[in-house]
């Protein structure tokens, strides 16, 4: 009795070696060290953005993800089949593509390791993790693309406005007027401001380069095979449904975040935003985007969402904050500001862990 406890005992000792030296190949950086790196990553974006001649010579990462997403659904998504069939065949190929991913970013991370003990510093990981995420995560080019949409309004008019937008949103650029555009670019703003740099920072501090690689991977996915469309609904379907689980936390956190930014210049705002946020988020058709569009309809004290125009689809969506005044070009650029505010809220939120870990406090 004794003697097969203790061999039990050994296993599970060895599993757990093995497992934890695993652990320390695919995500070698401590929680405080990935946090440092997140505001340093976000302070560089905000001043450089994403170096886009490297991507004159190179494809950018998502452009791969997109190519991998485009391969396997070419293989596996096939017209005979049935729903139920192509519902499964969907799921085993998200399954195929994050499992693929949270492996790419765990050799990354590997082969920097390797690197780092070779030359006996660790700069090599710092740096090359550094870059990995700097790429994943996109404020910069968040902001370049709407303020074009609020340039073009202001100095070329309501048609080079509507060229602008349709860069940025899938709905009917000629159904758009003034306000029309002015919500899909602030809509535009606050969601993306939780899929492009909130999530991604969240799945790095978290899980490291497995996490931010996966996300990226299932989000990109969502945005290419996640409508519901005849070709897209059954395969589609388990990318959808992973890409608004693992955005569950992020979007309320964005939300979150908006409002604490704006406390500092009104208070009265970040109250009004909270309560929209709690009300209204759950009016959106999806389960994660209401919450930062709230709270950015809420302390911009404007109205977001409603009925839109899908090529020749007309949306029944709810209006967010629909007591608010309708948007106009200068809350663009508000919303921008908010963005800004949110990322330098993020910085100070990830130097504060980085400098607890560190045994600064």
């Amino acid at each position: 009795m004794d003697w097969h406890y203790q061999q039990s005992n050994y296993k599970h000792k060895d599993m757990m070696t093995t497992l934890s030296t695993m652990t320390e190949y695919l995500i070698p950086l401590s929680i405080g060290s990935r946090a440092g790196i997140l505001a340093l990553v976000l302070i560089g974006d905000a001043i450089i953005g994403e170096p886009e001649i490297l991507w004159r010579r190179l494809p950018h990462p998502v452009v791969l993800f997109g190519r991998g997403i485009t391969a396997t659904s070419r293989i596996l998504n096939r017209h005979p089949r049935h729903g139920r069939t192509r519902r499964m065949l969907g799921i085993l190929g998200i399954t195929f593509l994050v499992i693929l991913a949270l492996a790419t970013g765990g050799a990354i991370s590997s082969i920097a390791l390797s690197i780092s003990h070779q030359t006996t510093t660790l700069w090599p990981l710092f740096l090359i993790e550094g870059v990995v995420v700097t790429v994943l995560v996109a404020g910069r080019s968040l902001d370049h693309h709407v303020r074009a949409v609020a340039t073009a309004l202001s100095d070329h008019g309501l048609d080079a406005a509507r060229t602008a937008v349709s860069m940025i949103v899938g709905r009917n650029p000629a159904a758009l007027n003034q306000g029309a555009i002015c919500r899909a670019s602030i809509e535009t703003t606050a969601e993306n401001l939780s899929d492009g740099v909130v999530a991604p920072a969240f799945y790095y501090l978290v899980l490291g380069l497995p996490g931010i690689v996966a996300y990226k991977m299932i989000n990109t996915a969502d945005s290419m095979i996640g409508y519901k469309s005849a070709r897209w609904l059954a395969f589609g379907w388990g990318a959808a449904r992973l890409d608004d689980l693992v955005n569950l936390i992020p979007a309320r956190l964005t939300g979150v975040l908006i409002i604490i930014a704006a406390i500092l210049p009104r208070p009265a705002q970040a109250l009004r935003g909270g309560r929209v946020m709690w009300r209204d988020a759950g009016k959106h058709r999806s389960p994660n985007a209401g919450w930062p569009e709230a709270a950015m309809a809420g302390v911009l004290e404007i109205q977001l969402a409603g009925p839109r125009q899908y090529g020749v689809r007309l949306s029944t969506d709810q209006p967010l904050n629909p007591e608010g005044r309708q948007a106009e070009g200068k809350d663009i650029l508000a919303a921008l500001s908010y963005l800004w505010k949110t990322i330098g809220l993020m910085v100070v939120l990830l130097t504060l862990i980085w400098a607890v870990c560190a045994g600064l406090f």
